[in-house]
């Protein structure tokens, strides 16, 4: 004979509502102990404790579980805010504002704060790639091969390019065979280098930066 499930008289539906109704009633509960509003009314400080939760006092920062301490400046661009960034067996897992730095005094705008995601990105390039003329493939080259490589061909486009004298007899000692494109992240003292070697010593009339476009 079929059982009457509607006083849960021994069907099986009748246990499990009693077991969800024991249940909810556990949740609400617990959401009402947790819930800042109640405690609010009843005194508690809302800066203090009135904002502490079950789940809020189980969370700990990352930097706890740092076993090192670094310090770096920011790479985004030339006002050079200090940071510290926060490792974990020589990874980096939290990046903040460096406190002691007369620049930033330990803030970080957004996309310095988002250097930990830089750092981190898989689409990070992390060593020296070659592309040969007329090659379609990458290769992979020592950072001392990509330095010499490079100091190679500036010289030898300098020298196949550099005019001393105009044809009116004008001394110039320039070349237009080569430039310089600088980057936000560079500061006025390596600015300040990169004209004195770029201009004074190898020449160059084609000196920018890219803050200025």
């Amino acid at each position: 004979m079929a059982r009457d499930g509607r006083n849960g008289g021994g069907h099986p539906w009748g246990k499990r509502s009693r077991t969800v109704g024991k249940g909810l009633g556990a949740r609400v509960a617990g959401f009402l102990q947790d819930w800042s509003l109640p405690r609010q009314f009843a005194g508690q400080d809302v800066q203090s404790t009135a904002a502490r939760s079950s789940a809020s006092e189980r969370l700990r920062p990352r930097l706890e579980q740092a076993d090192r301490v670094g310090t770096s400046v920011c790479p985004f661009c030339a006002v050079g805010c200090g940071q510290l960034i926060y490792a974990k067996n020589g990874r980096p897992i939290h990046v903040e504002g460096d406190p002691r730095s007369p620049v930033n005094a330990g803030t970080l705008c957004p996309k310095g704060a988002g250097t930990l995601g830089m750092l981190l990105s898989p689409e990070r390039i992390t060593k020296v790639l070659y592309r040969a003329p007329r090659s379609r493939d990458w290769e992979v080259r020592p950072l001392d091969w990509a330095m010499e490589r490079i100091a190679q061909l500036t010289r030898q486009a300098r020298d196949e390019t550099f005019a001393e004298t105009l044809p009116d007899g004008r001394i110039v000692n320039h070349t237009v065979g080569i430039g310089s494109l600088g980057g936000a992240t560079m500061d006025n003292e390596e600015n300040y280098l990169i004209k004195k070697l770029f201009g004074g010593g190898l020449g160059m009339l084609n000196i920018e930066n890219q803050a200025r476009i």
